[in-house]
C-alpha cells in the first residue's frame, strides 16, 4: 500500500448528496467531483480521495439486488486501485444494503464503510459534514502501515458499527442507527477510539477479493401478530417460486400453536421453503426451547436466526440461496456466523 491511503468515495444516492439551489429552494444532487471545495477540511486528513457517482442517484426506496450487484462491481473494479471506500446511500434502506455487500464480498482486507446522512449536505444544521469526515478518516485509519477495519460498516453520528448488525431505528434525530447486539467498533469523540478487541482480522490482507453477485430475491418477511390468520399466512406461503422467509416472532422466538399454523410452515418446509425465526424485539435473541410456542417451530426444521436482525436475516438468505446449498446443509450453514453477523 502507498504511504497516502487513496479512498474512493462512491455515491449512489441519497439525502447526504442532496444541495438546495436557493433560486427555486429546490434540493438537488450535489456535484461530488467538487467535494473539496464544499469540504475543505478533508484536505486535512492525510489521504487522496477520488469520487465515482452513479449516473442516476437512486432513492434509497428504489434500492435493490440489482443495485447491490453494481455497487459490488464497482468496488471490484477498483478494489486494486484504492486502499478503503466510503459508500453514500440513503439511510432507509443503509442496513439492508451494507448486509448485503458483507455477504457479497467474500475474504475482504480492506474497509468499505456506508454513511449518509438525515439532512442533505448542503442545510445549514446538516449531520452531513461529520459522518462523511469521520468515514473517511476511519477509513484511512491504519495500524502497523496495515488498514485496521477489513470489514463492511456503517458509521452514523460517532458510532461506526458491523453493517450486517444494525437496524434504522429513528427518523428524526441524527442517532438513526443502533446495533443493539453487537458494541460500536469505533466511537469518535476527541479521538478515534477502535475497540480492537471486537474487529475482523483478515487471515491474509493480499488475499484476492471474492465477489458473489448470484443473489435470490425470491424471499418475503413475514411479521407475525395477534389475530393474524390462516388464509393470510398461507398466501404469503403459497407465493409462486417463494425460497425463503424470515418469520418474525414474539419475544425470543415464540409463534401460535395451532395446528393450522404450525402445519402450513411444516408444509411450506418439505416443498423446500427456507424459514428462518428472528425476533421482533429491536434487541435479544431467539431462544429455541425456551417456551413451548418455539418447540414446535424447533422441530419441524425452522432456521435459528439466533440474535440476527431482520435486515441481516433477509441478506443472508438471498445470499445463501443464490449459492446453491444442498438442502441438507442450509441449515447448519445459516445458522454459524458467516461475516459475523451472529452470535455462534
Amino acid at each position: 500500500m502507498a504511504n497516502q491511503p487513496n479512498i474512493l468515495l462512491i455515491y449512489t444516492g441519497g439525502t447526504i448528496g442532496m444541495i438546495k439551489d436557493y433560486e427555486t429552494n429546490a434540493l438537488k444532487a450535489f456535484n461530488f467531483e467538487k467535494l473539496l471545495d464544499r469540504i475543505p477540511e478533508l484536505r486535512q486528513l492525510n489521504c487522496s480521495i477520488d469520487t465515482h457517482s452513479f449516473e442516476e442517484p437512486i432513492d434509497s426506496s428504489n434500492m435493490n439486488t440489482d443495485y447491490y450487484v453494481t455497487i459490488a462491481e464497482v468496488i471490484e473494479e477498483k478494489y486494486s486501485e484504492f486502499d478503503g471506500f466510503v459508500i453514500l446511500t440513503g439511510s432507509d434502506t443503509m442496513s439492508y444494503t451494507s448486509s448485503a455487500l458483507s455477504f457479497m464480498l467474500e475474504d475482504l482486507a480492506k474497509p468499505i464503510i456506508f454513511t449518509g446522512s438525515q439532512l442533505p449536505i448542503g442545510h445549514l444544521r446538516t449531520d452531513a459534514k461529520e459522518n462523511l469526515i469521520t468515514s473517511i478518516e476511519i477509513a484511512c485509519s491504519r495500524k502497523n502501515n496495515l488498514p485496521i477495519i477489513t470489514e463492511v460498516c456503517l458509521y452514523f453520528e460517532y458510532k461506526l458499527y458491523r453493517a450486517n448488525r444494525t437496524t434504522k431505528i429513528n427518523t428524526e434525530r441524527f442517532e438513526a442507527f443502533a446495533s443493539m447486539n453487537y458494541p460500536p467498533l469505533v466511537e469518535s469523540g476527541v479521538h478515534l477510539d477502535f475497540n480492537f478487541d471486537l474487529l475482523h482480522q483478515p487471515k491474509e490482507y493480499d488475499q484476492k477479493l471474492i465477489v458473489r453477485k448470484s443473489l435470490i430475491s425470491d424471499v418475503i418477511i413475514l411479521k407475525l401478530f395477534p389475530g393474524i390468520t390462516e388464509k393470510a399466512i398461507k398466501a404469503i406461503l403459497d407465493i409462486p417460486d417463494l425460497k425463503g422467509v424470515v418469520l418474525e416472532t414474539y419475544g425470543s422466538g415464540n409463534a401460535p400453536t395451532y395446528p393450522w399454523f404450525v402445519k402450513l410452515l411444516e408444509k411450506s418446509i418439505q416443498n423446500g421453503t427456507h424459514i428462518v425465526n428472528v425476533t421482533q424485539c429491536v434487541g435479544g435473541s431467539i431462544i429455541f426451547g425456551h417456551y413451548e410456542t418455539s418447540i414446535e417451530l424447533k422441530r419441524i426444521g425452522v432456521i435459528d436466526g439466533k440474535d440476527i436482525t431482520t435486515e441481516s436475516a433477509i441478506a443472508k438468505l438471498m445470499y445463501l440461496l443464490g449459492e446453491d446449498i444442498p438442502k441438507k446443509e442450509f441449515k447448519n450453514l445459516y445458522e454459524k456466523p458467516l461475516r459475523g453477523e451472529l452470535d455462534f
